[in-house]
């Protein structure tokens, strides 16, 4: 194996071995196998296109379109051209890809299920590190910076990842750099040639590996094992570090502004949720009597895209003294002050404040912001809820049925955004919304009809061990299996009331808590929860409950009257006074499992088997893969042949001199053995060397002079053969309007040649090639920016590529009928019949 390809294998080995500090991230660990086979042929191209060779930029030009087609055929093929080729869709999609791997990043605990985003983002990003390594490491060979981007993915790993074989992983990428930094030095060191050779490793086998070269692994196996035994000692500790700053803060500034990006509250909630004991998360002291209302709100969800519902991208402003009115809350509701000291567990770190809807005031410490939109409180630079005490000023609102009933339309611009629903929302939500309401006069009696069929007539239970998935059939499934848990049922009521209309958006966060002898109310994971909230005109957002045997049924969704023709929904399942039920709620009772596949805050049902978004069978990405280098390499064959046969020919001519010298020293070595194929056994050393330097001089420089008619020929001076070489000289200086350094050039390497054909003792010429690449320079410099491109991408001199297979072919076809008509020939002697 050469050196270059040994060290692009390192590259390749080294990449993967980084790339392994990602495996504890996502489950399953497949992706890595496809990652390896894409860096593999990632690498491939630009072990083809160095051997071309390849100017640099072109090599890292090629391996980069072959890298984003290769991604286009693995996550984007339905939308490409012929399903390799990217495009407008294809790059659409890849955004809307990314978007989901960044939600899913957000929504998922580690280990996070390997969704297409996520595996995207994955691949993706082990393919572009590959890249940088093999560009740096074997194109521009300097394989120290290489280390840089194995630093950086090793880093990323790193700071996500929290496991007791960490150290394996830093063993891996560490390996992988030295084994890369060895390959290049064992290359540097072979380019001197062998003072530092070392002794065989036995008797007559080859040569050890050389000092250096040991030496070498040595020192790495001992920063290796300084590395690993280093931090176990108990040496004093810098806080703090590079990557500190990277992983804080959702503002921008001071706290006077900024956004906060539409990530998915329940990362920390689930992180909890992932014990089988109920542990406490807050603890409350309340002014109200009555908590089956106190709701701690953490966050809306109001951004749905027909698989699961998130926060908007908001903005967010400092915390002011006074938080201002709800929206929509109109003077006649009847409404009541609250106020509820809350205290998080040590071990609860939330980005969200909890906190009961809708706030006045609120009293904290730390970084927190203000999201107006929302009312709700979010860390700023890494603020968390862990440990936290703080006040909460809150609106106990209770309107009337009739205040419900008789509540006008919206405004305009809240309606259309919270009626949103996007086009694959299968159609039998909209049409078991209208079954479901049928007869209706109201919003109101249409999202009281809702809960009643999610809770009550509708057939519905509630399971948390429901198979969930992901994809736009999710609520239908759910609709037809009619089983899951509270998300299940928040998220599908919601979807339905926008498809009647009703704006709606989904809030997660606590169910009523536990009363405690002392006088607290206790809020444990189990009380996790997630409800639909609908907008009436005059009173606001309003809390519904359609999830069976969880929550408090508001008391405005109640009939007030025996002949009410609304039923009668179950009231409270804890009351105030009520012991802890040990019925786990969606989020509480969520198995690792459970949480991977989004079973907990992200998805509804689903078939994973149908899942649009599936990946392609390997086979199909093989031969996709194949079909599209394919598609990329033939109209680069003309391109790519030119310059090898360009190349090779100038490098004859480099050696021409040495070459004639080195004939004639094996012939005078060698005495009367055959060397050149043509010189009789019995022939004298003088006659054998003559001979060697005479072909070895007339294939050079015969080369040389192919190489001149076809580089003039490629800039439109078509040769001709009939015309001896001195004669074609003269038409390429007259034709090309060639200067007179140019000029005596092409003449030189024409007076080469007739020595060549003609001299007796032919003579080495030396700088033949430098004469050919002046007369390419002062044809290009002459020609226009058509003729230019033309000659590198598609050279016309490119044809002797299909007469030299025609000529073969020929060859090929009369030695075969000569073997045939041999072996069909009779022996001599032998008689007939």
């Amino acid at each position: 194996m050469s050196g270059r390809a040994r060290l692009t294998l390192c590259a390749w080995a080294a990449t993967l071995l980084a790339s392994c500090a990602l495996l504890p991230l996502v489950d399953p660990a497949t992706w890595i196998l496809q990652a390896a086979a894409l860096l593999g042929i990632q690498s491939g191209v630009g072990a083809l296109t160095r051997r071309v060779p390849l100017a640099r930029a072109l090599t890292v030009a090629a391996q980069t379109v072959v890298t984003l087609m290769l991604l286009t055929l693995t996550f984007a093929h339905g939308q490409a051209i012929a399903g390799i080729i990217p495009g407008p869709e294809a790059f659409g999609h890849f955004a809307d890809l990314l978007q989901r791997g960044s939600d899913d990043v957000a929504r998922y605990a580690i280990p996070a299920p390997l969704s297409d985003g996520i595996r995207l983002m994955l691949i993706g990003g082990v393919l572009i590190i590959g890249l940088m390594v093999d560009t740096l490491a074997v194109t521009f060979r300097s394989a120290a910076p290489a280390g840089l981007p194995l630093l950086a993915l090793y880093s990323v790993a790193a700071g996500l990842a929290d496991g007791a074989a960490d150290w394996l992983w830093f063993l891996a990428a560490a390996a992988g750099y030295l084994m890369l930094l060895l390959a290049e030095g064992r290359e540097r060191l072979s380019q001197w040639g062998r003072v530092f050779g070392g002794t065989a490793r036995s008797g007559g086998g080859e040569p050890g590996p050389v000092a250096p070269i040991r030496t070498g692994r040595r020192i790495g196996a001992v920063a290796l094992g300084v590395a690993l035994v280093v931090p176990l000692l108990p040496l004093p500790a810098i806080q703090g570090g590079l990557l500190d700053s990277a992983r804080t803060g959702v503002g921008v500034g001071t706290g006077g502004g900024g956004t906060i990006s539409a990530v998915n509250p329940l990362v920390s909630l689930r992180d909890s949720l992932n014990v089988d004991e109920d542990r406490q998360v807050l603890s409350l002291r309340t002014s109200t009597s009555d908590i089956s209302d106190l709701y701690l709100r953490i966050v809306s969800l109001d951004d749905f895209d027909g698989t699961t519902w998130k926060p908007s991208k908001r903005h967010i402003v400092a915390v002011p003294d006074e938080l201002p009115t709800p929206p929509g809350l109109g003077p006649d509701v009847r409404r009541s002050a609250v106020r509820t000291q809350v205290s998080a567990a040590d071990w609860y770190a939330q980005d969200w404040l909890p906190m009961p809807y809708p706030p006045s005031g609120v009293k904290i410490k730390g970084n927190w912001r203000y999201e107006p939109v929302g009312m709700t409180l979010v860390g700023d630079h890494g603020q968390k809820t862990r440990g936290a005490t703080y006040e909460v000023t809150s609106l106990d609102v209770q309107p009337t049925a009739e205040q419900l009933e008789d509540a006008p339309a919206p405004p305009e611009s809240l309606r259309s955004q919270y009626t949103k629903v996007p086009d694959s929302l299968p159609s039998v939500v909209s049409r078991t919304a209208r079954e479901v309401t049928k007869g209706s006069t109201s919003d109101y009696e249409r999202a009281v009809k809702l809960q009643d069929y999610f809770a009550v007539t509708g057939g519905f239970t509630y399971d948390t061990e429901v198979e969930v998935g992901t994809g736009p059939d999710a609520i239908a499934r759910f609709l037809r299996d009619k089983q899951g848990f509270c998300v299940h049922f928040s998220f599908a009521m919601a979807s339905m009331a926008r498809t009647l209309g009703i704006p709606a958006r989904v809030a997660v966060g606590f169910a009523p808590g536990s009363p405690q002898a002392d006088g607290s109310v206790s809020v444990g994971l189990k009380d996790a929860h997630a409800w639909p909230e609908l907008y009436f005109e005059g009173v606001g957002w309003t809390r519904f409950e359609p999830t069976p045997n969880r929550g408090t049924t508001p008391a405005y969704t109640l009939p007030d009257t025996p002949g009410s023709t609304l039923p009668d929904l179950p009231q409270a399942s804890r009351s105030a006074n009520a012991a802890p039920s040990t019925a786990p709620s969606a989020s509480a009772s969520c198995s690792a499992e459970q949480k991977k596949i989004e079973g907990c805050s992200g998805a509804l049902p689903l078939d994973p088997g149908q899942s649009d978004d599936a990946g392609p069978p390997w086979y199909k990405i093989l031969w996709w893969t194949l079909l599209g280098v394919a598609a990329v390499v033939l109209p680069l064959l003309p391109m790519l042949w030119r310059f090898r046969r360009r190349s090779v020919r100038l490098a004859s001519a480099q050696h021409t001199a040495s070459a004639t010298g080195l004939a004639r020293e094996r012939g005078k070595e060698r005495g009367g053995e055959r060397y050149a194929g043509e010189v009789s056994v019995e022939a004298p050393p003088g006659e054998v060397a003559s001979k060697q330097a005479s072909e070895v001089a007339v294939g050079h420089v015969l080369a040389v002079w192919r190489e001149l008619t076809d580089t003039a020929w490629d800039y439109g001076i078509v040769p001709d053969d009939a015309l001896t070489p001195r004669k074609a000289a003269a038409r390429i200086v007259r034709l090309g309007e060639l200067d007179e350094p140019t000029a005596a050039s092409v003449h030189r390497v024409a007076g080469a040649v007739e020595q060549v054909l003609f001299a007796p003792q032919p003579r080495a010429e030396t700088g033949l090639a430098d004469d050919v690449r002046r007369l390419r320079a002062a044809l290009r410099s002459k020609a226009g920016w058509t003729t230019r491109l033309r000659a590198v991408v598609a050279p016309r001199s490119a044809v002797r590529a299909v007469w030299d297979l025609s000529d073969r072919w020929t060859s090929l076809k009369a030695r075969s009928a000569a073997r045939w008509a041999e072996l069909l020939r009779r022996p001599s002697g032998q008689q007939s019949g």
